[in-house]
């Protein structure tokens, strides 16, 4: 019987980690690379945060629909200043209320605090939010599947205000092919016969 090879173990396989000189181009090198590799890291996290916040505020949208039709802008209007923007109201107040007397505020409130007057601004001035008024826009929002947020750029966009309520302005028209079609030729007939003065 042949003898087993149990006895050693091969010191090879663990290489020694070579040291560069701090200033050398090898070392600077190295910076460059684990600097770009944070910077990338820190921007898919950021852009991933900024998805998130983009299909909750869409989410919150899309759940309001009705279940057949449309909204009128004057829904559209209480929809944003009774639920939207109210949202936080409830965390605030016991944040107020876990508060004790002569304490400066918390972080977080401070935060909500900021948040609801920021958006009762841009209420104020002007809200860009996707248009269920326009029939052709409600049927396409209805089949997002809820996490593709490149899908909304099809969509068409108002922009609504608190100062203007019965008033809105088309502030994205919209990509998709049923909501660009020219509606001057739906709505009048025959719109191939007529002629154009030049």
């Amino acid at each position: 019987m042949a003898p087993s090879k149990t006895g050693k173990a091969s010191t090879k396989s663990s290489k020694k980690e070579k040291i560069f000189h701090p200033q050398s181009r090898k070392a600077d090198q190295l910076s460059r690379k684990a600097l770009r590799k944070d910077k990338l890291v820190s921007l898919v996290s950021s852009r991933n945060k900024k998805h998130d916040i983009l299909a909750d505020f869409y989410g919150f949208f899309y759940h309001s629909m009705p279940a057949e039709g449309t909204l009128t802008l004057e829904e559209l209007h209480s929809l944003i200043a009774d639920v939207w923007l109210k949202r936080y109201d409830e965390e605030l107040e016991t944040e107020r209320a876990a508060r004790r007397k002569g304490r400066p505020k918390s972080v977080k409130e401070s935060k909500l605090e900021e948040l609801i007057l920021r958006e009762s601004e841009q209420y104020r001035t002007g809200f860009e939010v996707i248009d269920l008024t326009h029939p052709e826009n409600v049927t396409l929002f209805r089949t997002w599947d809820q996490k593709e947020v490149p899908f909304i750029d099809l969509l068409r966009f108002i922009r609504i205000c608190s100062a203007s309520p019965n008033t809105f302005v088309i502030s994205r028209p919209g990509k998709h092919y049923s909501i660009t079609k020219d509606p001057l030729a739906q709505s009048l007939p025959n719109s191939g016969d007529m002629e154009l003065d030049t």
